[in-house]
């Protein structure tokens, strides 16, 4: 209980940030962290070659540093399993009552749930399908997987089909939609280990590297994955963000959050006029790109209409109420945000003949 208290008192009130003990089995308690604004989308990247037999794949994902009040990537690796027949459930960020709320990964004989996110290299959102036990022995599927089969020969081609994308949380507005199939919650009673010495080490290097914080990245790491857990020398760095990432203002006083709470304080559209060297198809890009800022200012005001209505409903609910409501306004506009974001650099790969 010391611990908690101790991490809940490094965690900045503003963003929400609270610490919980899980109530799971006590091989699987894990601390788990709220955010009030969302993780970047997961970059894209390369997997290394596996080190050698009987190691698996741990993907990369964003995780929380107080301290700093910013999200940072934790490297994918390749990781040797702590027992024959487990497997690693990755961690997950999920939308719940109001914030995002953080799952933590765990080793065990079956995969559980993981939020429905598509991490690549096997885990594409349901169970995994990068390898699997035999006899004793791990077989990897070539298919998803980065293996020399000079020094692996317990290898099989499986073919996958996947739906790529690059979201990296479950639920609220832009999130993946997707709840634990039957096998999933029966995965998650069973008995399990949590982050070995070598994965918690891992995150700690990660979580020191200022290089890998997502404001100073934006959502692009240049180190995205190792061949081993915190060997980052030689690492390669991820080839693009997932999707554009900016990080929440911070005030100039107090340390707080600053970044927009209700759409009428975010900034005007920055717009570039289309310049192709064709004048008719400068013409017809530019009469594109009005129309889809029209129909983002339009989502801006029906956005800002709503919360005011919901103001006006809750003018005389308490202090608590009062939060939740005003942090459930900064996510709405955070991802309506970043979503028009996304939309604008569509555009412009599709204008630039990049898409």
């Amino acid at each position: 209980m010391r611990r908690i208290a101790r991490i809940a008192a490094l965690l900045s009130p503003v963003l929400l940030a609270l610490v919980m003990l899980s109530a799971s089995t006590p091989a699987s308690a894990q601390i788990r962290i709220t955010v009030a604004f969302g993780p970047p989308a997961l970059p894209v990247y390369e997997q290394p070659i596996c080190p050698g037999d009987g190691y698996l794949w741990t993907p990369g994902y964003w995780a929380w540093d107080p301290d700093s009040d910013d999200y940072y990537w934790v490297p994918g690796t390749w990781v040797l399993a702590p027992e024959v027949g487990f497997l690693w459930t990755p961690p997950w960020w999920g939308w719940d009552g109001g914030v995002f709320l953080f799952h933590e990964g765990w080793w065990g004989p079956h995969i559980g749930f993981y939020g429905g996110i598509n991490y690549g290299f096997g885990y594409f959102g349901v169970g995994f399908v990068g390898g699997r036990w035999d006899g004793g022995h791990f077989f990897y599927n070539r298919e998803v997987t980065n293996i020399n089969v000079v020094n692996i020969h317990n290898v099989y081609n499986e073919h996958v089909n996947v739906t790529v994308n690059h979201i990296s949380y479950n639920g609220g507005e832009g999130g993946i939609v997707a709840r634990p199939r039957p096998e999933e919650e029966r995965a998650m009673q069973e008995r399990h280990i949590a982050a070995v010495e070598a994965q918690t080490a891992h995150i700690q290097q990660a979580r020191a590297n200022r290089d890998l914080r997502a404001s100073v990245n934006q959502g692009r790491p240049s180190i995205a994955a190792t061949a081993r857990p915190g060997d980052f020398s030689g690492a390669r760095p991820a080839r693009e963000a997932g999707a554009p990432y900016h990080a929440p203002a911070r005030g100039n006083t107090g340390g707080g959050n600053a970044s927009p709470v209700h759409p009428k304080e975010l900034p005007p559209f920055e717009r570039s006029a289309p310049n192709t060297g064709n004048a008719d198809r400068d013409r017809k890009y530019q009469q594109q790109q009005d129309k889809m800022y029209a129909r983002q200012e339009q989502e801006r005001q029906n956005l800002q209409q709503k919360q005011e209505q919901e103001h006006q409903r809750n003018q005389n609910a308490g202090p608590e109420r009062q939060q939740q409501m005003e942090q459930k306004h900064q996510q709405q506009t955070q991802q309506m945000q970043q979503r028009h974001q996304q939309e604008q650099q569509h555009m412009q790969e599709r204008q630039s003949g990049r898409r």
